[in-house]
């Protein structure tokens, strides 16, 4: 059927609408662009699984789809470790976890196959109008064709693995030179049919710590921790920086995950006369900790982005990779040094830390 549509501007434009069972409608046309569209609600499903950083790069959508559709209610699919992420977005209605990690080492369980059941049953409890898959991989692409609604996603020559996009009802052509938040938010931009008129918005803010979980301010968060080791930087690289924000009265902070980062945090702590090693916790508590800092300062890694995301000052330290496509991006706070082959020294990074934190 078709019906008239009022946007903002006072523009009148036809929508052709699909009816669909019990009543839910599915936009089918076209929408205004640069406009913020006055229309019955919409629900939209964002895939974006993993890794953390990748799950950080997707937030900006989020604002995105709210700035340009009124009564959007956006539910997101991310992968268990990383639920807490999407939950620090105001603008998420419902996180959705999956365990595809855990579920294919244990495929052959009764009980995977269980959770696996109970995930459908989730994430079919609504029939969606839009569901995007910015992940563009074929284990996003099986999640997407599992949901109940119109499939959005990248073309062959723009998805990540080219045999994703035929599970796609609408592909969409985005170039991979552009930072992965920008090929995000083009991906959404086109399945919805709005133009991107602002700089992107992580939408992450008022986190506050509990007073069982403070740390003892002031001080800088080191991330040392990462899956390669050649994206390591040196260790006398940081006992040198260490000893440098000593003298400033600011204290080193290295958290870590598994057995032998904490292990790697602890030697460092012991090296310097003000520094700690943090304690495992949560991404959410962590969150907090990197929201209370001065600033941040870490090699190539997803907690690296998330304080970007925060936007606390921070300083990404590239050594192995190039930075261009995956760095920290979107905050005048964030800066990214080094690049394959090339680490940055100490020298560099107190010079940036200086200008960071003294705008």
């Amino acid at each position: 059927s078709r019906v008239m549509i009022t946007t903002d501007s006072g523009m009148r434009l036809p929508y052709y609408l699909r009816i669909r069972p019990r009543n839910q409608r599915l936009l089918y046309g076209y929408f205004a662009r640069n406009d913020r569209l006055e229309c019955e609600a919409m629900r939209i499903l964002l895939i974006k699984t993993s890794s953390l950083g990748d799950v950080v790069h997707n937030l900006p959508v989020v604002a995105d789809i709210h700035r340009h559709i009124k009564n959007a209610t956006i539910d997101w699919v991310v992968e268990e470790n990383f639920a807490e992420i999407p939950r620090l977005h105001a603008g998420v209605n419902r996180v959705i976890p999956v365990a595809l990690r855990r579920w294919r080492k244990q495929f052959l369980s009764g009980a995977a196959r269980e959770q696996w059941r109970a995930f459908k049953r989730e994430l079919r409890q609504y029939d969606y109008d839009a569901i995007i898959d910015t992940q563009g991989l074929l284990k996003s692409a099986l999640i997407a064709r599992t949901a109940k609604g119109i499939r959005f996603g990248y073309d062959s020559a723009s998805a990540r693995e080219p045999l994703a996009s035929f599970s796609y009802q609408r592909k969409f052509t985005v170039a991979k030179a552009p930072h992965a938040v920008e090929r995000n938010r083009q991906l959404v931009a086109q399945a919805l049919g709005y133009e991107l008129d602002q700089a992107p918005s992580y939408g992450l803010h008022g986190l506050e710590a509990a007073p069982n979980m403070a740390l003892k301010a002031p001080y800088v968060v080191c991330l040392h921790a990462t899956s390669r080791d050649d994206k390591r930087w040196p260790e006398e690289n940081w006992l040198a920086l260490g000893k440098w924000l000593g003298g400033k009265n600011i204290r080193c902070v290295f958290p870590g995950g598994s057995e032998r980062e904490r292990e790697r945090g602890a030697r460092l702590a012991s090296g310097l006369p003000c520094a700690q090693a943090l304690a495992p916790c949560g991404l959410r508590e962590m969150a907090v900790h990197l929201s209370n800092a001065v600033a941040v300062i870490g090699v190539d890694t997803g907690l690296t982005h998330l304080a970007c995301a925060l936007d606390k000052p921070t300083i990404a330290l590239y050594c192995a990779t190039h930075p261009g496509l995956t760095g920290v991006y979107g905050s005048a706070l964030a800066v990214n040094l080094g690049s394959i082959g090339a680490s940055p020294n100490v020298n560099d990074v107190t010079t940036t830390f200086v200008k960071l934190t003294t705008q």
